[in-house]
């Protein structure tokens, strides 16, 4: 058991673990697995791909607000923006480009590539401005622009959003692998490439030097100033790497649902993202996707329990609140931050930590190992 709890622990367990995991995940459609209560049908049918496939996608997304808020220690009220920025880029320049002449295949891809450029350059402008301030500051200078995005796209500035109708894909100029109902399980494959590609971003930002030093200017930014290291530059770059990666999401989320209205790029949606991130624990990787497949999953399945005859029949100060699939959600919200601060991983990592560990580091830093825990629930996984 020993041995198993140490290659489990080790670099290359991790590895080969995820590796299982994701080889698991990608083998879901080729399975006829029910989870009565939590799936909609089985794992092979595309209404149950679609959710699970969706779940990818939020999930990669909270990744990216991982770096943002769990790595850099930002609290970002306009992430959602760039989400946008890829479904509602890749849907608007598909319909600029397709009438050049392109073939259709090379639209695609230059429509993929200058989305992504887009939510570069934004997110640099957007980053530049917003660093300059710290704290509630730096939150309502996102939240203004944030705001401000989500006012172009409803007034369809230019004709191009389609204003509260929104953008729908012009699936002509799309890989035919990519559209339609039977093909469900190519999407559901995507969306699952989309959140490996997030998670190994997030691994390498998080053990490179530039992830050393955001992590050192989250903790003390006046030591690592007097060091001579500029936070601001280091934050800069994974505040626009972070744009990227919530942009690759968003072209997933197009391509699978066909079409993106202006709620994904209202501030609420970022709050949406604050919650799943503290659902599955704050500083954790692991934490982003656990969070956002439960949120996900909780979101489709709390809406058909609000709608049941066993909650229509409860007496009024009852099927109120409960009828409403927001009250529910607020509710476990608040019961994760006052009895889990570290979040569902927080949770599986403290009962699965070694106790000889959680003596060893109350001998070295003369501390109780709770308080161990908690720094560990905020710092990383």
């Amino acid at each position: 058991m020993s041995r198993i709890r140490a290659l489990a622990g080790s670099t290359w367990g991790r590895v080969a673990l995820g590796a299982v995991l994701v080889a698991l995940a990608a083998c879901l459609p080729l399975l006829a697995l029910d989870i009565p209560g939590v799936l909609p049908g089985p794992t092979y049918t595309p209404g149950t791909l679609a959710v699970l496939a969706y779940a990818l996608i939020i999930a990669a997304l909270a990744l990216s607000y991982h770096l943002v808020f769990g790595v850099a220690g930002l609290l970002s009220f306009g992430h959602a923006m760039f989400f946008a920025a890829g479904a509602y880029g890749l849907g608007v320049l598909l319909r600029l480009l397709a009438p050049t002449g392109i073939p259709s295949e090379a639209v695609f891809l230059l429509a993929i590539v200058l989305t992504l450029v887009l939510a570069l350059v934004v997110g640099t402008l957007a980053g530049s401005l917003a660093l300059r301030v710290t704290g509630i500051s730096f939150a309502m200078v996102t939240l203004a622009f944030a705001q401000a995005a989500n006012v172009l796209i409803r007034r369809n500035v230019g004709g191009l959003t389609g204003g509260e109708e929104g953008v729908t894909l012009l699936v002509d100029v799309v890989p035919p692998g990519l559209v339609g109902v039977v093909n469900t399980r190519s999407l559901y494959w995507l969306a699952l490439a989309i959140l490996v590609i997030a998670y190994l971003v997030c691994v390498w930002v998080e053990r490179s030097r530039l992830g050393h030093v955001v992590a050192a200017a989250r903790e003390n930014e006046l030591r690592v100033t007097v060091l001579g290291i500029r936070p601001y530059r280091a934050r800069l770059v994974v505040f626009a790497l972070a744009a990227v990666l919530a942009a690759v999401a968003g072209l997933g989320f197009m391509l699978l649902q066909s079409s993106a209205t202006p709620r994904i790029s209202a501030s609420d949606f970022t709050l949406t993202l604050l919650v799943i991130v503290v659902l599955g624990g704050v500083g954790y990787r692991w934490g982003a996707i656990v969070g956002g497949v439960v949120y996900t999953l909780l979101d489709q399945r709390l809406s058909a329990l609000a709608s049941s005859p066993a909650i229509a029949g409860l007496p009024d100060v009852l099927r109120i609140p409960l009828s409403e699939p927001l009250f529910l959600l607020g509710m476990l919200f608040v019961l994760v931050v006052m009895f889990a601060p570290g979040g569902i991983v927080g949770i599986a990592h403290r009962a699965t930590r070694p106790r000889r560990r959680r003596r060893e580091d109350e001998r070295e830093d003369g501390r109780p190992a709770v308080m161990s825990d908690m720094e560990a629930s905020t710092h990383g996984s």
